[in-house]
């Protein structure tokens, strides 16, 4: 099999599972792109423990993880089959690197994983392994877990970060919309697109201190580092690609990042 990509999604609003605009058009447009993975592993914004801890149920639930939306979202079922084998393999290989993982038979999905996952993946059929990240540790431990898992990306398996590139819930009533978008916002998407395009991987790793805005698009971490998992999943050398998904509410941006491993460069002899 082809070594497959890593990802990096911004998930949105619960809601976008019944209405995915752009970026459920970006996600079926990858999907139809990759081979077929083995299964996949997901590391979402919105299972925040103190050491990485590996979904290995068999058959994990969908958690609806929010309040205050219509029913027809609570009524959503993503009944994708979980992975123990490849729990395994992930719990390994974070062993390996000195992360201390945990094992947990019981986590379902939350709608960071499987708001994205239905819109890759709508037949629910590809086995699904959540995988938790550690706001408290920021974002070089999220990179140095990615590294970890990058000899999944060889075996079929793909690696997946799921958060948001800017994420403020404090401005939701401020009254930004698609014609008064939060200053911030493009700044900061352009800011992690040079980075990414430079392989400054030390400033990204540096964000809060060198983006434009970085505490008005993240007041906290943890829709960011996801990114670092996808980012490091794919290795040293790095083909990052921003598919641009829009900005929604004038607030949210949905872009998706596509890591490649860059092609060595053949020196002539």
């Amino acid at each position: 099999m082809n070594t497959l990509p890593s990802l990096y999604i911004s998930h949105g609003s619960p809601m976008t599972a019944l209405h995915p605009g752009k970026v459920g058009k970006r996600l079926a447009e990858i999907a139809a792109q990759l081979p077929r993975p083995k299964a996949v592993v997901i590391a979402t914004a919105h299972w925040l423990a103190h050491q990485p801890s590996v979904g290995g149920a068999a058959q994990p639930e969908t958690i609806h993880d929010f309040y205050g939306f219509p029913r027809e979202l609570f009524e959503v079922q993503y009944p994708a089959p979980g992975a123990p084998g490849v729990a395994a393999q992930v719990m390994q290989l974070l062993d390996h690197a000195g992360l201390k993982p945990r094992l947990d038979t019981t986590q379902g999905l939350d709608h960071g994983a499987w708001v994205p996952l239905r819109l890759l993946y709508p037949q629910a059929d590809i086995p699904v392994v959540p995988l938790s990240i550690q706001p408290n540790l920021g974002p070089a431990h999220q990179y140095a877990v990615g590294r970890a898992l990058a000899p999944l990306r060889e075996r079929g398996v793909l690696v997946i970060g799921s958060g948001s590139i800017t994420h403020n819930l404090h401005d939701f009533r401020a009254g930004y919309s698609e014609t008064n978008e939060a200053p911030y916002v493009r700044p900061f998407i352009g800011w992690v697109e040079q980075k990414i395009k430079d392989g400054d991987v030390n400033a990204l790793l540096d964000y809060r201190r060198q983006a434009p805005g970085a505490e008005r698009a993240h007041p906290t971490d943890e829709h960011l580092l996801p990114l670092y998992v996808a980012l490091g999943a794919a290795g040293e050398q790095v083909d990052g690609q921003r598919i641009d998904a829009g900005i929604d509410l004038g607030l949210f941006a949905m872009d998706i990042y596509r890591f490649d491993s860059a092609p060595v460069a053949l020196t002539a002899q």
